[in-house]
């Protein structure tokens, strides 16, 4: 049983040294929670807990900590893929809900199971998921002087539970001031993707990411025989051409876990029991 989380990117020019020990503290606290949990759960239930606490983070941008877009308002994107059943949920642009993966979990069972905008929204009015306000004074201090987040990113989860299973899971609060309807990589397969041998989960430039597929192409070539370093490897040099800015972490059937990033430095700290890492 491993787990593995990400949190966005860390500045070392606009984040302070107590921000960063901060970020390091909850990552640690996380992991260690997701990985207890794991104990009792299957890997889809322990990345949509993962993420929900680190939705509940406002360090870290998404849920609580969400970016605000040019028109003022916040809107998130999450999803959710069980590496066994080869399903994807997830949610596009969706407003004021605290746990956009707790939405996309819901949808899991549906048959339309990536809804945006609006529809997404009453989806989870309509599910029990109460109007949430998700903004915070600094966030709305960050848009009036239209600085850049110091939560900016992306947070997401990878796990393997004791049967084996794989599962990942990825959650956005946008890159803030992005013009209203932009989609980022968070609830797409090049963002988010996972099958029984190896499942990823992504940070960074959006748009990026989608050029590069970069979640479905690590897990494909891993699929294909590559062995984990070689897919993130590959993958990566492919982000090259055009400066992609990215991270990536990853866990496989055999238990390897890998983290990488294009540009420095990508939060995350990984735990699987007895081990622990934690960006520097």
């Amino acid at each position: 049983m491993k787990v593995i989380i990400h949190g966005g990117f860390f500045s070392e020019s606009s984040q302070s040294h107590e921000t960063k020990v901060a970020k390091q503290q909850a990552l640690l606290r996380i992991a260690r929670a997701s990985h207890d949990y794991l104990k009792t759960h299957s890997a889809v239930e322990t990345v949509v807990y993962a993420v929900s606490l680190l939705e509940d983070d406002e360090l870290f941008n998404a849920g609580i900590g969400s970016q605000i877009q040019s028109d003022g308002k916040i809107r998130m994107s999450a999803s959710l893929m069980d590496g066994e059943t080869q399903k994807f949920s997830g949610v596009i642009n969706i407003e004021d809900v605290k746990n956009p993966i707790q939405v996309a979990q819901k949808l899991m069972p549906f048959d339309d199971r990536v809804l945006g905008g609006e529809g997404a929204t009453n989806f989870a009015r309509q599910h029990g998921f109460e109007v949430f306000s998700t903004e915070i004074p600094q966030r709305r201090a960050e848009y009036e002087a239209k600085l850049k987040s110091n939560g900016s990113g992306t947070v997401g989860c990878v796990a393997i539970d004791k049967n084996g299973k794989l599962a990942a899971a990825t959650s956005t609060g946008g890159k803030g001031f992005e013009i209203p309807g932009r989609i980022s990589d968070s609830a797409t397969v090049a963002g988010n993707y996972a099958n029984a041998l190896c499942a990823v989960s992504l940070t960074g430039v959006g748009e990026d990411i989608v050029s590069n597929a970069t979640a479905a192409k690590i897990v494909t070539r891993v699929t294909d025989g590559f062995p984990l370093q070689d897919a993130f490897a590959k993958t990566f040099d492919e982000l090259k051409p055009y400066d992609g800015f990215a991270g990536a972490i990853a866990i496989d059937s055999r238990g390897n876990m890998c983290h990488q990033d294009s540009h420095p430095k990508m939060v995350f700290a990984s735990f699987d029991g007895e081990k622990e890492e934690v960006f520097q």
